[in-house]
């Protein structure tokens, strides 16, 4: 087993299998619930039991069906029903977004319990169950932009990582963990940007998932709030976030063809070498393009997005591979990114 920590209340278990026993040590825990969605349902049912307390579960929807405010709203009616108290703990059990949905409510529940995340998916696995950041989405008038807009950041006291289950996810969803696992070693490890090299998608993930995790890790560590250096972790997503929202497209797909999109700006700016990037990207069956998506909507999702501040737009860009840099980009060099992969 694996053992990566965050911070000093907050740790990384990687294995193949469960560990023994699934819950931290707290003295005074009478109960558990467990949120999983429909795909997890057996897993969620392993998991209760191997808690050896009270643990009923709950059924999430799919994907981004689980942060919406009346799936939260029933979980909390729900959690009531079920006399979770703070001494308690919630597990979130599946893919991203419950993951997301069960932190956000360990956040908010009894104002903050214990919460375990047992991510399902490699793309939750190595990202969205890491490093506190939980939420929920909103409506909004312009598709896409309530997303993540409600939220908290709260640590899991502990992430379990299953390799078995990972390596178990089908090729659609090995993709879109692809994406995150190679930003990872673009931020900060080049060693998982070499096997990619090397071993194209066959990348073994015993080795790909550890490195991947302890580069969020440090970075979440060091900055937990997203005050300054944790930036650097949004490389590929501000222009993402943009595709995805408009096209609909899964997250790992608009994460690819944000990076490309991303490193052409670095290029542009700092020489980084983009040819090989974008070859590397699309030798790993990762999109490069979204050919007619409009340029226009994107650029007007990326102007509401959270993550702008009051000079303007924000990127991470490299410099080279383990040499991100956050600056502000003005809306010449927003459209020129765009331009790129293939927005009219």
């Amino acid at each position: 087993m694996e053992r990566i920590l965050i911070g000093s209340d907050s740790e990384v278990l990687i294995d193949r299998g469960l560990p023994v026993p699934l819950l931290p040590e707290r003295a005074n825990r009478q109960a558990s619930a467990v949120f999983h969605q429909p795909a997890t349902a057996g897993l969620a049912v392993k998991i209760a039991d191997a808690t050896g307390i009270r643990s009923p579960k709950r059924c999430l929807p799919d994907r981004d069906g689980a942060k919406s405010l009346d799936a939260i709203a029933a979980a909390y009616g729900w959690l009531a029903d079920e006399n979770l108290a703070r001494h308690d703990t919630i597990i979130g059990v599946g893919g991203g977004a419950v993951t997301d949905a069960s932190g956000y409510l360990a956040a908010t529940w009894m104002r903050g319990i214990e919460s375990v995340l047992v991510p399902t998916t490699l793309l939750g696995a190595v990202d969205a169950a890491i490093g506190g950041k939980t939420a929920i989405n909103v409506g909004a008038s312009v598709p896409g932009v309530g997303k993540n807009l409600v939220g908290a950041f709260w640590n899991p006291t502990r992430v379990v990582v299953d390799l078995d289950v990972l390596e178990a996810n089908p090729p659609a969803l090995i993709l879109e963990g692809t994406a995150e696992i190679l930003k990872a070693g673009l931020l900060g490890d080049g060693a998982i940007v070499d096997a990619y090299t090397v071993h194209g998608i066959d990348a073994p993930l015993d080795f790909l998932v550890p490195r991947a995790i302890a580069v969020k890790a440090a970075v979440v560590g060091l900055d937990p709030r997203e005050s300054g250096r944790r930036a650097i972790l949004n490389f590929g997503h501000t222009v993402g976030h943009g595709i995805e929202a408009v096209t609909g497209m899964p997250h790992g797909y608009a994460v690819a063809i944000g990076m490309v999109a991303e490193a052409a700006l670095s290029a542009r700016r700092y020489g980084f070498d983009f040819e090989w990037f974008s070859a590397l990207v699309f030798s790993l069956g990762l999109p490069v393009a979204e050919a007619g998506v409009s340029a226009a909507a994107v650029s007007t999702w990326m102007e509401r997005d959270k993550k702008r501040s009051a000079e303007g737009t924000v990127m991470a860009l490299l410099r080279a591979v383990g040499d991100p840099v956050v600056e502000t980009v003005s809306t010449e060099e927003i459209a020129y990114a765009l331009g790129v992969v293939g927005a009219v």
